[in-house]
């Protein structure tokens, strides 16, 4: 049996040449699906998390709001006694329009701040959702390359055998 020599004065029996290929072939193709395995559970994990950040943000946006509301209303109850500390019918006109321009205002920042909370939060969805395709993407590219592995080893086993 003739012996084929391999670098550093190493010898192969040729007959394991060809299943030793094949083998290294499958580990490659094994290890190419787990990464893209991995690659998928990493991107679903990262979409969770922007997942986590969206519903925190809504919490926040909802706080911010009723913030608000309650400022309002503390500085109503301040403005209302101001005005009858200081001898103002608060049925006034000119009273009526200061108390619902601040009503106003305080309507137009909850309205503002809650739009920002929403485009935030579709923001995040969106965020989470391409994270989650491009670990599928990552995945299919993996698995595609698995194949394209496994074929080429294949022709090569059948070739040198």
């Amino acid at each position: 049996m003739a012996f084929e020599p391999l670098t550093g004065g190493l010898f192969l029996n040729p007959a394991l040449a060809a299943p030793l290929a094949l083998a290294g072939t499958v580990v490659s193709v094994l290890g190419t699906v787990m990464a893209g395995q991995a690659q998928r559970r990493a991107a679903d994990l990262n979409a969770f998390n922007i997942e986590t950040d969206r519903v925190r943000n809504q919490a926040e946006a909802l706080q911010r709001h009723n913030d608000r509301l309650e400022q309002y209303r503390s500085n109503l109850s301040a403005n209302i006694a101001s005005f009858s500390a200081a001898g103002r019918d608060i049925s006034d006109r000119s009273v009526k329009a200061f108390l619902e321009k601040q009503k106003q205002i305080a309507a137009d920042d909850t309205k503002r701040s809650d739009f920002m909370g929403f485009a935030e939060a579709a923001r995040l969805r969106q965020e989470a959702t391409a994270t989650r395709i491009e670990g599928r993407a990552q995945q299919q590219a993996a698995t595609i390359g698995a194949f394209t592995t496994l074929a080429s080893g294949l022709s090569d086993y059948y070739r040198t055998r």
